[in-house]
């Protein structure tokens, strides 16, 4: 246990206004349902105080009109944006567990430069070229391959493959493939977040770009010479064919797939498990379990298929009907 991550250290650190005890240790944080001992537990509704039962040594990181509402007896820390603060001391404990790390990577080749304060889990493996920014965090078993660039802040998370081959092929007269060398890279810029199990292919001339402050969930696949824009957040099990170009601050839900050569625009929601199979060119919520459509329209056909059994009885028609 850190003796020096005291309350008043975290205050002072998030600029947060602090009430209880200013030496109480805060190790870890932890939840409402499975409180522990010197952590901090995010408080949302004062309820939820009534219902648990707190050890003394604990800290609630609550919003500050919620504050108001408490009695001073309870430690608690308090902020306008208590979301934010949330945020920035989640990923200061995430620092600290992984600064006490210290794995070296494999170096595979030649000419690799990485930056300052950068922490590797085990069987880490960079490949010739490869350029890793400042404060980057890349957890075990992942690969980057030659000539690949991390940029600053980055988190990658285990299993990931970074700048694997393409799947670029040309079919032969006689049906067999023949498969195109990817000469590419994979460019990631800053701030980063890569989960578990993805695999981000290489260009197959020019590159594979992850634009700054980009989130992606486990088992994601991007394939060559896609470009994700800013801030665009993709979850689980999405796949992203070759050569598709995805807007600033998109939405991507779980298990949706985006076929090649696909084009968003900026502000763009796919709700889950969506087939995108034509560009998007207008911002809104789009649904695509059916061929993809803005959202309103897609809940008024749906509104029509439900009712389809309802309307063939009511007409008779008996013998389309099984």
């Amino acid at each position: 246990m850190d003796k020096n991550l005291t309350s008043s250290f975290l205050a002072k650190k998030f600029n947060l206004i602090l009430n209880g005890c200013p030496t109480t240790v805060i190790s870890s944080i932890s939840s409402i349902e499975s409180p522990k001992p010197y952590s901090l537990i995010f408080l949302s509704d004062k309820r939820f105080i009534e219902k648990n039962n707190f050890p003394e040594n604990c800290f609630f990181l609550v919003s500050d009109k919620l504050a108001a509402t408490m009695d001073a007896s309870f430690n608690y820390l308090t902020s306008i944006d208590i979301w934010q603060k949330f945020s920035e001391i989640s990923l200061f404990f995430k620092q600290k567990k992984f600064s006490n790390i210290n794995n070296e990577p494999f170096l595979n080749g030649e000419n690799i430069s990485i930056g300052s304060n950068c922490s590797f889990g085990v069987n880490v493996i960079l490949e010739s070229n490869v350029s890793i920014g400042d404060n980057t965090i890349i957890n075990n078993n992942v690969v980057i391959g030659a000539n690949c660039i991390i940029g600053d802040n980055a988190f990658i998370d285990s299993g990931c493959v970074i700048g694997s081959e393409g799947f670029g092929n040309h079919r032969k007269d006689d049906g067999s493939w023949l498969h195109i060398h990817h000469t590419g890279s994979v460019i990631i810029h800053k701030d980063v977040s890569i989960g578990s199990n993805c695999c981000i292919d290489r260009g197959t001339i020019d590159n594979t770009i992850i634009n700054r402050g980009v989130i992606i969930d486990n088992l994601v696949h991007i394939a060559h010479n896609v470009e994700i824009g800013e801030y665009t957040a993709i979850a689980a099990k999405t796949g992203i064919a070759g050569s598709c170009k995805i807007g600033k601050r998109n939405l991507i839900g779980g298990m949706v797939g985006i076929v090649d050569h696909i084009k968003t625009t900026d502000d763009v929601v796919i709700s889950a498990t969506s087939t995108v199979n034509k560009d998007i060119e207008e911002s809104g919520i789009y649904t695509g379990i059916m061929p993809i459509t803005l959202h309103v329209t897609w809940k008024r056909v749906a509104l029509w298929i439900s009712k389809l059994d309802k309307i063939a009885k009511s007409l008779n028609f008996k013998k389309y009907i099984s």
